[in-house]
């Protein structure tokens, strides 16, 4: 019987979720934040990936004002 209980192993599968996750999802953003503040929230959240990429790319400001007059 121990040995029938110990040879059970949780697995665990993580995926990205489906259509209906989504819209829990998605709910639940719209109730936590409200409408109103949701563009906000997405304006805030590019403007944090397009820091990111550019940091990663070793992009400084002294470098993008650059890139910008030579255009």
């Amino acid at each position: 019987m121990v040995a029938i209980i110990l040879s059970i192993r949780p697995v665990f599968c993580l995926s990205m979720p489906g259509g209906g996750e989504w819209l829990w999802i998605l709910l639940a953003i719209i109730v936590l934040f409200g409408a109103r503040k949701i563009p906000d929230l997405a304006r805030g959240l590019g403007k944090g990936m397009k820091e990111f990429k550019d940091a990663k790319d070793g992009k400084t400001d002294q470098t993008k004002t650059e890139e910008k007059k030579s255009e």
